[in-house]
């Protein structure tokens, strides 16, 4: 017990000594790689930002080569969109839809719906009519719309 007790007393002592750095000096050949190294990690981030700068300039600015931005998609001219066909739907007819998935509204006995040509499918006149005239597809599958020129 006597060797407990004796050894909570002494603690622990820094020996400030062997950390006394008042005769610090760097000489010669340290310095050189210090300054070498330095100017090595000032390079290389000054050649990572210029090439941070070049990729975010350049990639904005010009598609990479082979790779040509989407065109535009136009809509059809309103008389293509006025000759499309416009039945009249019936609840016990040949129609696969129920509602226009355009505005999401159920279609009423007799009343007027757009059909389009290449898909069939059919919508509100007003609503298909909206989007026609933008786009050159079919708002629920996205068939191109192609309708024979009348001679």
């Amino acid at each position: 017990m006597s060797y407990q007790s004796e050894s909570s007393h002494q603690g622990f002592r820094w020996n400030y000594d062997e950390f006394d750095d008042s005769n610090f000096e760097i000489h010669g050949r340290t310095l050189f790689f210090i300054i070498a190294l330095f100017s090595v990690i000032l390079l290389v981030t000054l050649l990572f930002l210029y090439a941070r700068w070049v990729c975010r300039f350049s990639s904005s600015s010009a598609p990479p080569r082979g790779v040509h931005p989407p065109l535009r998609a136009r809509g059809l001219d309103s008389a293509t969109i006025n000759n499309l066909q416009i039945v009249l739907y019936k609840a016990s007819g040949n129609f696969s839809e129920a509602e226009c998935c355009i505005c999401l509204g159920i279609f009423g006995d007799k009343e007027e719906v757009k059909v389009l040509p290449a898909c069939r499918h059919c919508f509100h006149s007003e609503c298909v009519d909206k989007w026609l005239s933008g786009h050159s597809s079919c708002p629920l599958c996205r068939a191109p719309i192609q309708v024979d020129p009348l001679v």
